[in-house]
């Protein structure tokens, strides 16, 4: 039988939550957790990672998992498209609506019950261009 997870905003879920909603950036776990542990200095990696992980079950927070191999985590639960760097891995918010019709136009076209997408974009970070023009 799984485990029941208490779904109640502990101190440890609102303090995540906030140093998530105070960056721009779509961090890691392990960004997530330097930060917090300035804040709650016993507090475990995996007990970040777990309530990052319930957090994003709750539709509070998003769980990216893109292109590259960390994990990241976003404040933002709405439907939106990121960008990621090929060099550097930075990840962004994509400056475009999201393509609800797609989902509407695919949902009649298949047996699948359709419950979402994910779209993610790839390229060069302007810091990356940069770096790389200069190198020529």
């Amino acid at each position: 039988m799984p485990e029941k997870i208490s779904r109640r905003m502990t101190l440890q879920r609102k303090t995540i939550l906030n140093i998530l909603r105070q960056t721009n950036s779509h961090p890691s776990a392990d960004e997530i957790y330097e930060s917090v542990r300035k804040q709650l200095p016993r507090i475990s990696l995996g007990t970040v990672y777990r309530n990052l992980e319930v957090l994003a079950n709750m539709g509070i927070i998003q769980k990216l998992e893109l292109g590259g191999t960390i994990k990241r985590f976003d404040w933002n639960p709405n439907k939106h498209y990121h960008i990621r760097c090929l060099c550097c891995g930075k990840v962004d918010n994509a400056p475009i609506a999201p393509l609800n019709k797609l989902e509407d136009e695919l949902y009649g076209a298949t047996v699948f019950s359709i419950i979402g997408h994910r779209l993610e974009f790839e390229g060069f970070c302007p810091d990356c261009t940069k770096r790389e023009a200069q190198k020529t």
